[in-house]
């Protein structure tokens, strides 16, 4: 591997260890446990599923390099490349009260061997129950780590992840958003070598892998307090049957929309890493409809997109 690929693997190996001892802390109960996999095409990964604790019902922080001959759903005439890096985390965390959202992160790098590279990732949060001053707090950390890498990533980054975290077929957001980028890269790099991904919001003057760094760094910050202010807070069963019933658009979500998803299942990815994001339990209600005047009506109602800061 060159030196560049070998920093940024072991950087995600760290942030995996960090992240699985810092959850458990929390946790205060259960341990992650770990599933090493290989891919047969090349490379392979850590799958760590914590479950059944205090706070997290179900768990998933993940380590993945592949590699291998580039997959034909990436192949192209202007692309020039046959073979293909891709290394990453990826965590989604499920807790049990209703009142902890779950939150979503993935970091990832791309490279070919054509010179081609890019970074790519974001952190979203999907409450059951929207609580304005968390979302807020959530908002505000996210555009702090933006802000201190390049300033204008904030509102690209967040309008991005609004509109793609969206379930179009129930015309709502997943959750209340965050930040999503990808196909970043260095605004000089080498043309040819790294303007593929076409997306507006794929350049930059800073250093891309500082702001990954930088986005992978400010999880658990902003998630201990996120679950320290709700972990425990009394809840009915009304609350519970609401948050099995917000579980099942994240699933409508992951399995409809997700690229991530997608390109796993489409490139003979591992089936128990991919589908590690859906929950224990999640419910489906005919026609439901939110009581009026109900926190869950104004969860609903919070779900269109908003500016948080």
């Amino acid at each position: 591997m060159s030196t560049k690929l070998t920093e940024i693997v072991d950087y995600f190996k760290d942030l995996q260890n960090d992240i699985c001892k810092s959850l458990e802390v929390l946790d205060g109960k259960k341990n992650f446990r770990e599933d090493l996999w290989d891919r047969p095409e090349g490379g392979g990964g850590r799958s760590r599923i914590i479950e059944n604790g205090d706070v997290f019902e179900k768990g998933g922080v993940n380590f993945s390099h592949v590699h291998g001959k580039l997959p034909e759903v990436l192949k192209s005439a202007e692309r020039n490349a046959e073979h293909f890096d891709a290394t990453g985390v990826s965590i989604v965390i499920h807790p049990n009260n209703p009142f902890v959202p779950i939150i979503h992160m993935n970091v990832r790098y791309f490279q070919m061997d054509n010179g081609e590279y890019w970074f790519g990732g974001g952190i979203d949060l999907s409450p059951a129950y929207v609580i304005e001053e968390d979302a807020q707090f959530f908002h505000e950390r996210l555009k702090a780590a933006c802000d201190k890498n390049d300033e204008s990533f904030y509102p690209k980054f967040k309008k991005w992840c609004d509109e793609y975290f969206y379930i179009k077929h129930r015309n709502e957001m997943r959750g209340v958003g965050g930040i999503f980028f990808d196909h970043l890269k260095s605004a000089n790099s080498e043309r040819g070598r790294s303007e593929y991904g076409r997306s507006e919001y794929g350049r930059s003057e800073h250093n891309p892998w500082k702001f990954v760094q930088s986005v992978a760094e400010s999880f658990v910050p902003i998630y201990a307090e996120l679950v320290n202010r709700n972990k425990d807070k009394s809840f009915t069963e009304t609350n519970r049957d609401w948050q099995l019933y917000r579980r099942g658009r994240y699933v409508e979500f992951n399995l409809v929309y997700d690229r991530g998803t997608h390109f796993g299942l489409k490139t003979n990815g591992r089936i128990e890493s991919i589908l590690m994001s859906l929950p224990p339990q999640a419910n489906w209600v005919y026609d439901h409809k939110p009581e009026q005047g109900s926190a869950e009506e104004k969860t609903v109602e919070l779900l269109q997109g908003r500016d948080w800061v």
